[in-house]
């Protein structure tokens, strides 16, 4: 819990107003932690008395001169709803407010994921959201190099239902609604995560001083006139990419027919296999803009109902024109292109789809094993196989530009900062993706983070849940290195902070797909580890298999492991897979593995004096099948 004196050094200052005014999370519908004191804070004229009433509790406090004040409520037990009066000369009454547990939500794009993007996958789920008991407040993205700000850039506290629940973080849901199943007391999310951002940009100034590359790229950025001098040079290059590259499209040239009408003729276009990427058939590594067109034959059934296009995901942008209309646009390369279309697009017999695809850099095309069809009254026309295509113009890659919401601290002063008196359960954090580049670096960045916000909180013991790196990207048939294991490796060991908990995910992922719609499990498995972590069940076990030792005899190393839960397994009954030895030379092979008790022994007969041994450590480690009887996966790990 924030001091006042701590409060007055973390937020930025706010202009002097003469009636009292609360940030944005203290606002209706707000859920406020349970058994411990609770912060209410704001802004009003100095020296005016504010009282806070709430659940026949009382606190009174003064305005500093500043034109800060802060109350401190006594501890409550989970209830409501119940209103909440906050008194000065004006008088401020929220309503609907509960009291319950409080969960910070952060990372990047997996925890930002949110249930619309997984509602194929959930239907029911969604359709029977309806707990009023489960809030979020989405935290509107905002970074800062001046220092922290006093208030977050917008949000609001929503209940579930079902068409809210589709703003919700699916990760978070998940959490939420196993945990108030279990324990009955309101959850609330405050969602504060962006995508795409690294570790650094949740640290605070103080923070990053142990880490000098980024605590001097944080100074660099405070120049608010370097910055606004990059971005506007930054969008004037990416605006000039792209009227150039439409300017030299032939396929919407001026004064010819778009390649798109139905009436365009493409007898001289080629054809390539979709999904596929373009530089494997025929085009080469070309960026730039390159049309695809089929003609689908649309059975009368199928004509006047509600139609679906689903075109897998797409590298890098995407427009689509169904027999010359519009139909659709997604602009980058993650989304799921799942484009509705009206009743009237689609005629029976001969329809025209044409897709184009504009590929900003890499290679372009279109996602392998993703759903490419065409749905309309329970019938589906799959859209895999041959498309005509021909290319529309070559271009350079875009030009380079600086990610300013990326850069150290900025995401902490805008995002974090705010938040910091409000009292919470604990943070759930989802992130790594963007630190894969420098693996060695992440265990001490993850550390550096945890004690940071629990500094800031002034929570020592400050629960704190993350995910480990789910499986992606290609399967290797050989051992090699991996970033990505390198950054599960340090998640791995980042445990030995007390009062954390990770949640494998290494069975959850999908190869092409860095955004893997099993949110489910996630959120489960994180619930588990704060059924331990937070909520104190010694009972509960909480997590897959763990590696703690390594004796070597002979060829033999002996591992031994915690959180065994029933004991160890190879959870589809085959032999143990994606264990990895190597001698002095740090060449590994693959090894054999068999479990012994709780232990699992691992040799290779070439390897007459192994010194290392790795356990699914690969980008992709998919089929790594060691597990405890509970069915949750044992983690990755290296031992030497």
């Amino acid at each position: 819990m924030l001091k006042a004196s701590a409060l007055l050094a973390l937020v930025a200052a706010q202009p002097a107003v003469a009636q009292v005014r609360l940030p944005k999370l203290v606002s209706d519908g707000m859920i406020l932690q349970r058994d411990a004191p609770v912060a209410v804070w704001g802004w009003a004229k100095p020296g005016e008395k504010v009282t806070v009433t709430l659940a026949g509790k009382t606190a009174a406090t003064t305005t500093g001169p500043d034109g800060r004040w802060r109350a401190s409520l006594a501890k409550m037990k989970a209830g409501g709803p119940y209103e909440m009066t906050i008194a000065g000369t004006n008088r401020i009454t929220l309503k609907d407010v509960l009291i319950g547990d409080v969960w910070v939500c952060s990372g990047q794009s997996n925890m930002e994921t949110p249930m619309s993007r997984l509602r194929d996958k959930y239907p029911d789920v969604v359709a029977q959201a309806n707990n009023p008991m489960i809030r979020q407040f989405n935290v509107d993205l905002r970074y800062a190099f001046s220092g922290p700000k006093a208030d977050v850039a917008g949000g609001k506290w929503v209940p579930t239902t079902p068409q809210n629940v589709l703003a919700f973080s699916g990760v978070a849901y998940f959490f939420a609604k196993t945990l108030f199943d279990k324990y009955h007391v309101p959850i609330g999310l405050i969602r504060s995560a962006v995508g795409g951002s690294p570790a650094e940009a949740w640290l605070s100034a103080d923070a990053l001083k142990a880490f000098p590359t980024y605590a001097q790229a944080a100074e660099k950025v405070k120049d608010s006139t370097y910055v606004a001098r990059t971005i506007a040079q930054g969008q004037a290059a990416s605006r000039a990419w792209y009227t150039s590259l439409r300017q030299q499209d032939q396929g919407v040239v001026k004064g010819s027919t778009p390649w798109y009408a139905t009436s365009y003729q493409a007898a001289d276009w080629k054809t390539m296999k979709i999904p596929g990427y373009w530089a494997d058939q025929g085009l080469g590594p070309v960026n730039g803009v390159v049309w695809f067109r089929k003609e689908v034959e649309v059975p009368a059934s199928m004509v006047g109902k509600p139609a679906r296009l689903e075109l897998g995901t797409i590298v890098d942008s995407d427009s689509v024109y169904i027999n010359g209309q519009f139909a659709g646009t997604t602009g980058y390369q993650y989304p799921p292109r799942k484009y509705d279309l009206p009743t009237t697009l689609l005629q029976p017999g001969r329809n025209i789809i044409v897709i184009r695809v504009i590929n900003n850099g890499g290679r372009g095309g279109f996602t392998l094993d993703k759903q490419y069809r065409l749905t309309a009254g329970g019938q589906t026309l799959d859209l895999r196989g041959d498309w005509q295509y021909k290319l529309g113009a070559a271009t350079a890659p875009t030009p380079g530009s600086t990610s300013f919401q990326n850069q150290p601290g900025g995401l902490y002063n805008g995002m974090i900062a705010p938040l910091l008196p409000y009292t919470i359960k604990g943070v759930l954090w989802y992130q790594g993706e963007s630190n894969t580049a420098k693996p060695e670096e992440y265990q001490p960045l993850l550390t550096a983070l945890i004690t940071d916000w629990r500094k800031h909180w002034q929570q020592p013991t400050l629960p704190f849940l993350y995910v480990q790196l789910a499986n992606f990207m290609q399967v290797k048939d050989q051992p090699t290195e991996s970033n990505w294991a390198g950054v599960r490796e340090g998640q791995r060991r980042t445990l030995v902070v007390p009062n954390t908990g990770m949640a494998v995910a290494l069975d959850l992922g999908e190869w092409n797909d860095i955004h893997p719609l099993n949110k489910e499990d996630v959120g489960k498995r994180l619930a588990l580890a704060a059924q331990k972590v937070a909520y104190g069940d010694k009972k509960v076990v909480a997590s897959g298999p763990l590696y703690q030792s390594m004796q070597v005899a002979g060829n033999k190393a002996t591992l031994t492991f915690t959180s065994t839960g029933g004991g160890l397994v190879a959870k589809d009954g085959k032999p143990l897979r994606y264990f990895a030895i190597a001698g002095p030379d740090k060449k590994f092979v693959w090894a054999q593995a068999k479990i012994e008790g709780n232990k699992v022994v691992v040799w290779n007969d070439q390897v007459p004096n192994p010194v290392v041994v790795r356990y699914a450590w690969a980008d992709n480690p998919e089929g790594a099948n060691l597990a405890n009887k509970e069915g949750l996966p044992a983690s990755s790990f290296q031992a030497q």
